[in-house]
């Protein structure tokens, strides 16, 4: 059984992982191995997750019939920033190869726009990649511009994408 949880320290370790394998699962058609790599040429510490996911909203979907190290397995992350400069960014939507196309990435961007609206964010903003594309567009989100970033000299192209509420 799937569920959605706050992120919590324990996990840190468990989305390091996660991360590293969703990146590393990608196709060549969608981003080649140096661009890959570039994105994550190994797991993160778990200092870094911690310290990251700890400082804006974050949500787990783990599977609670699965135990890694005592826990229930994490099999996805979404998290959103809500300081003031970068308030309603999400920053990262990730779901473990082993789990994907099950609807877990949607069902933790309903969360989070949920939770958005209840803080009435005006609005969301995030760089999708070119997979996670479609699934922003599905949610309403429009495609702003063509964005990029330089991760160890290669070029990781994505969308700057939108959506507005209206309360």
């Amino acid at each position: 059984m799937l569920s959605i949880i706050p992120y919590q320290k324990a996990y840190a370790a468990s989305v390091s992982q996660l991360f590293h394998d969703a990146i590393h699962a990608i196709t060549d058609e969608a981003y080649s191995l140096p661009q890959r790599q570039a994105w994550s040429r190994e797991p993160r510490s778990t200092y870094h997750w911690h310290k990251r996911l700890s400082n804006s909203q974050t949500w787990l979907m783990v599977d609670n019939s699965q135990l890694h190290e005592g826990l229930p397995l994490c099999c996805g992350f979404i998290n959103i920033e809500t300081d003031y400069t970068h308030q309603g960014y999400i920053d990262s939507l990730y779901v473990h190869p082993q789990y994907q196309h099950q609807g877990i990435a949607k069902r933790l961007l309903l969360c989070l726009q949920e939770w958005a609206c209840l803080q009435h964010f005006p609005l969301l903003s995030v760089d999708a990649s070119i997979l996670s594309k479609p699934l922003f567009l599905q949610q309403g989100f429009k495609q702003v511009h063509r964005s990029y970033q330089e991760k160890s000299g290669q070029v990781i192209m994505g969308f700057l994408m939108e959506k507005h509420f209206l309360y």
